[in-house]
C-alpha cells in the first residue's frame, strides 16, 4: 500500500510514524510536510489547502490512500477531489467537515442526535452577544464560529473581555456561539469511521493553555496523556439496565447519534470525529467537534495503537471498517509535551536554530516529532511555527512516560523556547474530581474545600466530603454500619507535597507507610493515658492499611508545634531576631543545636495552598482563648516529651513535630489527624547529629532539595507548579519513610 499524508505538523508527523509501523504499508510520502518528516519519508512542495493540486499529485503518485491530516484542507474540499480522482481519502468531505468549521452547524446536529452538549446561542452583532454573556453568567464561553487553529475560544470571568473578543471576531466578518460553562475535566476521543461502521480508539487529556495551571490564553495545545486512569469505574447504567464505561457512554450517546444524523442529512462523515468532552457533574457532556484528529492528542494516543494503522485507515476509507471493529493497544502510557516558539500563540518567532534533538531521540522510550520545522539554507533546523516540536514519552507507568517526556525535552533548546512543565501533573497527583460535587450543607464546617478536579476513590459504605493536600475524607453512606455514627474515614494518599504545592510526583506506598506509623504512635500515646481519635481500622478493602475510622472532632484552628532543636522556619527567625515566635533564646546557636529546652511555638492555620505563619503566644491567646492556649501547650509538649524519648531509645532525635487538637464529643482535648510522622516532624539519626550544618533527616528532604536545585531548573518565588520529580528522587524519599518506619517501631513494615 502506497499512502500519502496531507498536512504539515505534529499530528501528519504521527501519521507518518505509525504508517512506518504497518508492515502493509510499502511507501509514505508527504505533503508539504516539514523538515522531520522529511528526515524519513518523501515529501512534496504542495499547497495541502489546493484541492486539484493534492488530487493531481494522488493520482501521478500512484497513491492507494490519502490521509488528510488538518482542518483547512477538509473543509476546502480535499477529500472530495481526491475522492473523484478515484483515490479513497481518509477525512471528511466539505460538507460533513462544517462538524468542524461552524460551531453553530455542530450545535444544530447536536440538537437533531439529542447529543449532551452545553447551552448555546449564535450571535452576529454585540447586542446578541451582550444579551447571551447575560443569560448564561461567568465564566463567559465565547467561540469563533470558524475555523481558529485552536484559539478561537476565550474563557473568561471577565464581562468586558468576553465582549471584546466576540467583538473582535465581528470586526473580522465572522459570527460568535455563545455557550454556558462546563465544570469537570476535559476529554479528548476520537472515533474512526467509515460513515456507517465506528470505532473508538483510547481517550486523551489535553492542555490548551500556554501556562502551567491553565493560565494564559488558548494555543492549540500544549500537551497531552493517554490513557485515562482516572476514567476507570466511570460508568452510567443505560435504559436497559446495561452498565458501560466512558467510551461505551460517548460511542452511544454523542459519536453514533452525530454519525446517524450526517448520514441521515447525505453527508456520511468518513474520517475520525474528534469529539471534545467534558466530565461534568450532570454527566457527559460535547464541549466541540473536530472533523480530524487532534494535535497533540494524536502523538500519544498513535503511539500506543499497536493495530496497523494503514489498512485500519483504508478501512474507514472503503466503508469496510465492520460493526465489531475492536483495537490494540501497547501496554503502558504515553504523554507528550509541546515545545513552542518565542512569542507564542501571539505572533511566534521563526529561524531560531533548534539544538538537542538528536540526543533526545537517543533516550529510551523517547520520540520527537516535528511539526513548526524547517532547515534553513545551511541545513540546520529551524523553528518555522508557534509549536515546534511535541516530545513523546512513553513507559510502563504514566509517571514514566512523563518523566521521559521531560528528560527529552531537557535535552533540546532554542532561544526563547518556552513549554509547560505540569503536562499530567493533576492525574499523577490523584486531584482530578469526577462526579456531583457534594452540597455545601452536606459539608462538615471544618472540613477542606476539594482540590479542584481531583479524584476521588468510590468507597462501599462512605461518601466522600472533601480532599486535602494528601488525604481524602469521607462520611458514612447512609444504610451503612457506621451510618448515624459521628465518625469521619480518614484515607492517606500518596501525594506529596512541598512549598506549598501538592507535586504531580507521587511516592509509592506513602500513605500506608505514614498510617501505619501513626497508628503505631496513637498506641504509645494512649499507653500513656493521651487520647486520640482512631476508632478502628476495619475500612474498606481498597484503603486497607492506609485509612482509619476516627471520631469527628471539633478542630482547633491553631498548628501546635514542639521544638528541641533549632531549624527550619524557628532558624529563620532566631538569626533575625534571636526569638522564635516571641521566644528569646540564648544566644550562639546555630543550625540543629539543641535548645534548653523544648518550647512550644504555635502557627496559624491556613487554607489549603497557603502558607502556616508562625504566631506567638498571644496571638494564639487571642485568637483561641487564654485557657485553651495554655491547654494547647501543656498536650503538645507532654507529647513532645513523651516521643523525644522514645525517639532517643532508637537512635533518632525528634527535633520538632507539629500536632492538632480536636474536642471530641464529650469535651475532651483529643491529638487527632496524622501524628508523629516524616511529614508532620523532623527526625534526625542521632548517630550523625553534629550542630552548625542541615541534618540529614527522615523525611522529604530529598524532594526539598532536588526542587530547590539547579537541576530542577524550578523557581520556587514563581507561580509556576514544581517539575515532575526524577525517579531516583521518588524513589531515595520512599526509602527514607521506611526507613523512619524501621527505626521507630523496630518492625519492618511489609508491603
Amino acid at each position: 500500500m502506497k499512502v500519502l499524508v496531507v498536512g504539515p505538523g505534529g499530528r501528519e508527523h504521527a501519521i507518518v510514524r505509525a504508517l512506518l509501523r504497518d508492515e502493509a504499508v510499502t511507501t509514505v510520502e508527504a505533503a508539504p510536510g516539514n523538515a522531520g518528516i522529511a528526515a524519513q519519508v518523501r515529501c512534496h512542495s504542495v499547497d495541502a489547502q489546493d484541492p486539484a493540486a493534492v488530487a493531481a499529485l494522488a493520482v501521478a503518485g500512484g497513491f492507494d490512500l490519502v490521509v488528510i491530516g488538518p482542518e483547512a484542507p477538509l473543509a476546502a474540499g480535499v477529500a472530495d477531489a481526491v475522492r473523484e480522482a478515484g483515490i479513497p481519502a481518509f477525512g471528511p468531505s466539505a460538507a460533513a467537515a462544517r462538524l468542524e468549521a461552524s460551531k453553530a452547524f455542530a450545535k444544530e446536529i447536536m440538537a437533531a442526535a439529542q447529543v449532551p452538549t452545553a447551552g448555546a446561542v449564535h450571535v452576529s452583532d454585540l447586542a446578541g452577544a451582550q444579551a447571551a454573556v447575560e443569560e448564561f453568567g461567568a465564566p463567559y464561553v465565547i467561540k469563533d464560529d470558524g475555523l481558529a487553529a485552536g484559539k478561537g475560544v476565550v474563557v473568561t470571568e471577565d464581562r468586558a473581555e468576553a465582549l471584546a473578543h466576540a467583538q473582535a471576531c465581528f470586526a473580522a466578518g465572522g459570527t460568535v456561539v455563545i455557550e454556558e460553562f462546563l465544570d469537570g475535566p476535559e476529554v479528548s476521543l476520537f472515533v474512526l469511521s467509515d460513515g456507517v461502521n465506528l470505532v473508538p480508539l483510547s481517550p486523551a487529556q489535553d492542555f490548551k493553555r500556554i501556562f502551567n495551571d491553565d493560565a494564559g490564553p488558548n494555543t492549540g495545545g500544549m500537551g497531552a496523556y493517554t490513557p485515562l486512569d482516572w476514567l476507570t469505574g466511570y460508568t452510567e447504567t443505560d435504559a436497559a439496565g446495561v452498565e458501560r464505561d466512558f467510551v461505551q457512554i460517548v460511542v452511544d450517546t454523542v459519536a453514533a447519534p452525530t454519525l446517524a444524523e450526517m448520514s441521515r442529512r447525505g453527508t456520511p462523515f468518513v474520517g475520525v470525529l474528534y469529539c471534545g468532552l467534558a466530565v461534568t457533574s450532570r454527566g457527559v457532556r460535547v464541549i466541540e467537534f473536530n472533523a480530524r484528529f487532534g494535535d497533540p492528542e494524536t502523538q500519544a494516543v498513535l503511539e500506543r495503537l499497536a493495530t496497523p494503522l494503514g489498512q485500519l485507515l483504508l478501512d474507514c476509507s472503503t466503508g469496510s471498517l465492520g460493526p465489531a471493529r475492536t483495537l490494540e493497544w501497547a501496554q503502558g502510557y504515553a504523554a507528550d509535551v509541546v515545545m513552542a516558539a518565542e512569542n507564542y500563540p501571539e505572533s511566534p518567532r521563526k529561524g531560531d536554530v533548534i539544538a538537542g534533538t538528536a540526543q533526545a531521540e537517543n533516550l529510551d522510550g523517547v520520540a520527537v516529532l516535528h511539526a513548526g520545522t524547517a532547515a534553513d539554507d545551511q541545513g540546520r533546523l529551524v523553528t518555522s511555527g508557534g509549536r515546534v516540536l511535541a516530545v513523546v514519552g512513553t513507559g510502563a507507568s504514566l509517571a514514566d512516560a512523563v518523566q521521559r517526556a521531560y528528560a527529552g525535552v531537557h535535552e533540546i533548546s532554542w532561544p526563547g523556547e518556552q513549554h509547560r512543565t505540569d503536562i499530567a501533573a493533576k492525574a499523577l497527583a490523584g486531584e482530578i474530581r469526577l462526579g456531583a460535587e457534594t452540597p455545601d450543607a452536606e459539608m462538615p464546617a471544618d472540613a477542606e474545600m476539594p482540590l479542584h478536579g481531583a479524584t476521588v476513590e468510590e468507597l462501599p459504605g462512605w461518601v466522600h466530603v472533601s480532599s486535602g493536600k494528601v488525604r481524602e475524607l469521607y462520611r458514612p453512606a447512609p444504610g451503612s454500619p457506621w451510618d448515624g455514627q459521628d465518625v469521619v474515614l480518614m484515607v492517606a494518599s500518596d501525594r506529596i507535597s512541598a512549598y506549598d504545592h501538592v507535586l504531580s510526583s507521587p511516592i509509592p506506598d506513602k500513605g500506608i507507610i505514614l498510617t501505619q506509623l501513626s497508628l503505631w504512635w496513637f498506641d504509645q500515646l494512649e499507653a500513656a493515658g493521651i487520647s486520640h481519635h482512631v476508632v478502628s481500622v476495619e475500612v474498606p478493602e481498597a484503603v486497607a492499611g492506609r485509612a482509619m475510622i476516627c471520631r469527628n472532632l471539633q478542630m482547633v484552628e491553631a498548628e501546635c508545634i514542639a521544638r528541641g532543636y533549632l531549624t527550619g522556619s524557628g532558624l529563620a527567625e532566631y538569626r533575625q531576631t534571636g526569638t522564635v515566635t516571641g521566644l528569646v533564646l540564648p544566644e550562639g546557636l546555630t543550625d540543629g543545636s539543641q535548645l534548653p529546652e523544648p518550647i512550644f511555638t504555635p502557627s496559624s492555620k491556613a487554607a489549603q495552598g497557603d502558607h502556616d505563619e508562625n504566631i506567638s503566644f498571644e496571638t494564639l491567646t487571642e485568637n483561641v482563648g487564654a485557657e485553651l492556649a495554655v491547654r494547647l501547650r501543656e498536650a503538645t509538649l507532654r507529647i513532645y516529651v513523651l516521643a523525644e524519648e522514645i525517639c532517643r531509645d532508637a537512635g533518632v532525635i525528634l527535633a520538632d513535630t507539629k500536632l492538632e487538637f480536636g474536642f471530641d464529643p464529650a469535651g475532651a482535648l483529643t491529638v487527632a489527624d496524622e501524628v508523629l510522622t516524616p511529614d508532620s516532624s523532623r527526625f534526625w539519626p542521632a548517630e550523625s547529629w553534629e550542630p552548625g550544618a542541615a541534618q540529614p533527616s527522615f523525611d522529604k528532604q530529598f524532594v526539598r532539595d532536588w526542587l530547590t536545585s539547579a537541576e530542577s531548573g524550578w523557581d520556587r518565588s514563581s507561580d509556576q507548579a514544581p517539575p515532575v520529580l526524577p525517579p531516583e528522587v521518588v524513589e531515595a524519599t520512599r526509602q527514607r519513610y521506611l526507613d523512619a518506619y524501621q527505626r521507630l517501631t523496630g518492625t519492618e513494615l511489609l508491603l
